[in-house]
């Protein structure tokens, strides 16, 4: 049959129609069209079989999950398909609220995938998600002031201070959010450590642990602290790297189109580099981010849903998100495709090697208490002294232990 022009309802609905069976896609309101692309070719390939519908989520990540959290706890079947920020794979499992890939559509939608895209798409050894886009951050500097790059956190803030003045400042995303949590666990993991050794298991070893708390400290009660560290986010950092008041930011891949659209001068001077690293001969951990998709347990029309994000996350797909989205792909075999160098022009491979080398944030049910216990304990940032940091350990350590046990703390 062949596809037809349909009148799509508002809100969630799957009825069939004339267009097929419609399938509704719950994912962040993506402005780039990248995922509206995907899904209206997708829809075509189909053959008038189904079609995809594209519900947006809000802009703020905590708010994508309630919404999400508040649909599924209540077995909404509006929702076929959802786009999954990398953290909320093993939560939405545990609960019962994902279908479970088939080992052979499995191992179709992850060909190619980083081993860290794959693990923040598990549960417990099973596939609950289909990787789509990735992310990553990058160290990013003024040449002009910067002739060779740091690699540990130290050199950098020696560097920093050593320019001096508001030039003399390194962006890092400290507010009371998410953010802080990515942060703080890529420094943990860049330093040898880990925050959680199994869904309900602390790991949190002192040494790692204390040798990342004093990066955070140092920096906080530094002269290279941004003056609004500890309200810090992605774009704040973003617009005073653009402002010419940074010399350093770790910040994702949307900042160099952003540079070279709003801020012409700054563009010309900046420069990606490796994030850097906590513990000498330690490879750097870069924060992980993207987009998981995954089947909805409620939904009356899995087959084609599973069909429908296999064909979301094809190899075509992904690349055109690169290129329209400046969004990574999760199949690492991509990097080697001319748009990739166009997309991100010079620094593809650094991409790739930064996600291949990713830290993916703590995978366990109660990741929402666990972020939250971190955020609680080391906020704000300039409260840890780095000369002495057993005392936020010792906090640390009991706000995480505490959540993990859904103990009610928080």
């Amino acid at each position: 049959m062949a596809a037809a022009v349909v009148v799509l309802p508002a809100c969630g609905g799957s009825d069939a129609g004339e267009g097929g069976q419609s399938i509704g896609f719950y994912v962040f309101n993506d402005p780039s069209g990248a995922y509206q692309d995907a899904a209206d070719a997708c829809t075509k390939q189909s053959n008038g079989r189904y079609t995809i519908q594209i519900e947006p989520l809000p802009t703020d990540a905590s708010q994508q999950r309630e919404l999400l959290v508040r649909r599924l706890g209540a077995g909404d079947t509006s929702i076929d398909l959802m786009g999954m920020d990398v953290i909320w794979t093993s939560e939405f499992a545990n609960a019962g609220w994902l279908a479970e890939w088939a080992p052979d559509d499995a191992e179709q939608v992850t060909k190619n995938t980083f081993d860290s895209v794959i693990d923040s798409a598990s549960f417990e050894d099973q596939l609950y998600a289909a990787p789509f886009t990735s992310n990553t951050q990058l160290l990013w500097y003024r040449k002009d002031r910067v002739p060779k790059p740091p690699k540990t956190w130290d050199e950098m803030i020696d560097q920093a201070e050593k320019i001096g003045g508001a030039e003399g400042r390194i962006g890092v995303q400290a507010s009371f959010y998410e953010g802080y949590t990515t942060w703080v666990n890529s420094l943990i993991v860049s330093a040898g450590g880990e925050i959680l050794s199994g869904p309900e298991t602390v790991s949190l070893e002192e040494k790692p642990t204390s040798m990342a708390l004093e990066v955070i400290g140092r920096l906080a009660n530094s002269s290279a602290a941004q003056p609004d560290i500890d309200t810090s986010n992605e774009d704040s950092v973003r617009l005073a790297f653009q402002g010419g008041d940074l010399s350093f930011m770790v910040n994702y891949p949307f900042v160099y189109p952003s540079a070279k659209a709003e801020a012409p001068d700054v563009f010309k001077q900046m420069e990606a580099a490796k994030y850097p690293t906590v513990a000498e001969g330690v490879t750097s951990a870069p924060p992980l981010g993207g987009i998981n998709v995954g089947v909805s347990a409620y939904s009356d029309n899995q087959e084609l849903a599973f069909e429908a994000a296999t064909c979301l996350v094809s190899p075509e797909n992904q690349i055109n998100a690169a290129e329209v989205g400046g969004l990574p792909p999760t199949d690492q075999t991509l990097y080697e495709n001319k748009a990739l160098d166009k997309a991100y022009p010079g620094f593809a491979d650094l991409i790739k090697q930064s996600i291949d080398d990713a830290a993916p944030r703590p995978l366990t049910p109660a990741y929402t208490d666990v972020s939250l216990a971190i955020q609680r304990a080391l906020s704000p940032p300039r409260d840890i002294d780095p000369d002495d940091v057993k005392p936020k350990y010792d906090e640390l350590y009991e706000y995480v232990e505490a959540a993990v046990k859904r103990e009610g703390l928080l």
